[in-house]
C-alpha cells in the first residue's frame, strides 16, 4: 500500500472507517474484476481519494454499493463494497501511474530492476498496466492520455533541470494529471460546475504528492545517488514546506467551492488528513500532537514572539532525552532500578527473546496474521518471520494523546466551523 492520504483509523470513527474502507475495498475489487488478481497490487490510498469524490457528489442510489465475499485481509469477513464508475475510474487512474512509476524505477535502474531479465518482465507488466488503464478509462469517458503525456513530458523536465530550476516546474505533469482525474469525478457524479474547483484541488494534490515523495525520499535519493527534485534543483526545505502549506491552504479553498452532497470524508481526507501527511513528511507536528511518536513537541503555526516553539517552517522543538525539566532523578536507592530483585537472587528475570521462526513456520504464521485480520486491524501483531512486534497498517495512530477530533485545531475551515461536520 502506498499513498500520502493515511487516515488514522481512531480519528475516522466508526462511520467514516466502514465508508473508507467500502473505497479502499472497492478500488481493490475494480481492478480485480477489470485487470485480473495480479492487478490488485497497485491498489494505493490516494487512488481511492477519486472514489470518494465521486460518491461524495452523486445522488444516493441503490447500486452505489454491494456485498463482497470474504477476504483474507478483512479476517475472512464479507464486507460493504463501494462500485460503479468512481471505483473504475480511480482503477484506471491506479494502474496508468503505476505503470508510469514502474517505468522510472525500470529506467533509474533501482534494486532488482538494474537486471535486464528482472528489466524486461517489469517493462512488459508496465505496457500491459497501461493499455488496461486506458482501456478502462476509456468505458468511463476519461481519457488517460493526458496521464501518459504527463508522465512523458515529466522525464523530460526532469533531464533539463538544475539548480535554479523552480520546483514548480518540476511539479507541474504530476499537477496536470491528478486535475484532470479530480475534475472528471465531477463528470461522472453528474455536477459539470463542480469540474473547476476540483481540477484546481486535483492540481494541488498532485503538487503534494510531488513535494511529499521528494522530501521523505531526500537522504534515500541522495545515497543511492538518485534524481531527487529538491536536490537538482537546490530548494531548501524551507521553500519545499512553504510550497506544502500553500498546496494545503489552496485544496480547503476549492473544496469550499464544491456542491457535496455528502462531502464529510472528502472534507475529512483532504481539508484535515493532508495537512497531517505534510506534518509527517517534514517531522514536524500540528496542533501540539507528537510527530513519530516523540511526546513533548510543540507547535503553535509559527505564532511570533512565543518562546520555545516551531513555527510551520521550521522543526517542531523537541526536548532532548533528559526531558524539558532537567535530567530524571537518580533513585540509587531504588532496588528496581537497572534490573535488580528486590528479594534477592540476583537481577530479575527477563523474558527470553523468541528469536527468528524458521521460513515455514514464518510462512503459517503469516497465514494466519491474514486470515485473522491482524495484519490490517490489529493494534499490535507479532511479526511473522522476526517476531518483532508491528502496528496494524490501518492503526498506524499518531494520536497519542487522545485529543485528536477529525476537525480539532483547524484554522481553515469555515465550512465546518471548525468543525460542524458531524464527527
Amino acid at each position: 500500500m502506498f499513498g500520502i492520504v493515511r487516515p488514522c483509523a481512531h480519528r475516522l470513527g466508526e462511520g467514516l472507517k466502514a465508508q473508507w474502507m467500502a473505497h479502499l475495498c472497492g478500488l481493490c475489487l475494480a481492478l480485480r474484476g477489470d485487470h485480473g488478481q495480479f492487478a490488485r497490487v497497485v491498489t494505493n490510498y490516494d487512488g481511492l481519494l477519486i472514489s470518494v469524490l465521486t460518491e461524495a457528489q452523486a445522488e444516493r442510489a441503490p447500486g452505489g454499493r454491494r456485498t463482497a465475499g470474504p477476504c483474507p485481509l478483512r479476517g475472512m469477513r464479507t464486507a460493504s463494497v463501494a462500485q460503479g464508475e468512481g471505483a473504475r475510474l480511480a482503477a484506471a487512474v491506479s494502474l496508468v501511474l503505476a505503470a508510469a512509476k514502474v517505468s522510472d524505477h525500470v529506467a533509474d535502474r533501482d534494486g532488482l530492476l538494474g537486471r535486464r531479465p528482472v528489466a524486461l518482465a517489469a517493462r512488459r507488466v508496465a505496457a500491459s498496466w497501461g493499455r488496461a488503464g486506458a482501456r478502462t478509462g476509456s468505458e468511463v469517458g476519461f481519457d488517460t492520455a493526458v496521464l501518459v503525456d504527463a508522465v512523458d513530458r515529466q522525464t523530460g523536465i526532469e533531464a533539463l533541470a538544475g539548480p535554479g530550476t523552480p520546483l514548480l516546474t518540476v511539479t507541474e505533469p504530476t499537477e496536470t494529471a491528478t486535475a484532470a482525474a479530480f475534475a472528471h469525478t465531477a463528470v461522472l457524479a453528474g455536477r459539470p460546475r463542480n469540474a473547476e474547483p476540483l481540477a484546481e484541488a486535483g492540481r494541488l494534490f498532485g503538487r503534494l504528492a510531488h513535494l511529499l515523495d521528494a522530501v521523505e525520499d531526500r537522504e534515500t535519493d541522495a545515497a543511492s545517488g538518485a534524481w531527487n527534485p529538491l536536490t537538482a534543483t537546490g530548494t531548501p526545505l524551507t521553500e519545499a514546506r512553504r510550497l506544502a502549506d500553500d498546496a494545503l491552504r489552496g485544496i480547503r479553498l476549492a473544496l469550499r467551492e464544491v456542491e457535496f452532497t455528502d462531502g464529510r470524508l472528502a472534507h475529512l481526507l483532504l481539508a484535515h488528513e493532508l495537512g497531517r501527511s505534510v506534518d509527517r513528511a517534514f517531522g514536524t507536528s500540528g496542533c501540539g500532537h507528537p510527530a513519530d511518536g516523540a511526546h513533548g513537541t510543540v507547535d503553535l503555526h509559527g505564532v511570533p514572539g512565543t518562546p520555545g516553539v516551531a513555527g510551520s517552517l521550521g522543526p517542531a522543538v523537541r526536548p532532548g532525552p533528559e526531558g524539558a525539566f532537567g535530567p530524571p532523578p537518580q533513585h540509587t536507592g531504588n532496588p528496581y532500578v537497572g534490573g535488580g530483585n528486590p528479594f534477592g537472587g540476583g537481577p530479575s528475570a527477563q523474558p527470553p527473546n523468541p528469536g527468528r521462526r524458521g521460513f515455514w513456520a514464518g510462512c503459517a504464521a503469516a497465514v494466519g496474521l491474514c486470515c485473522t485480520c491482524k495484519v490490517c486491524c490489529a493494534d499490535e501483531f507479532e511479526g511473522p518471520w522476526s517476531r518483532r512486534k508491528r502496528g496494524g497498517c490501518l492503526n498506524d495512530c499518531d494520536c497519542d494523546c487522545g485529543c485528536c477530533e477529525a476537525c480539532e485545531c483547524c484554522e481553515c475551515c469555515e465550512c465546518c466551523s471548525c468543525c460542524d461536520c458531524g464527527l
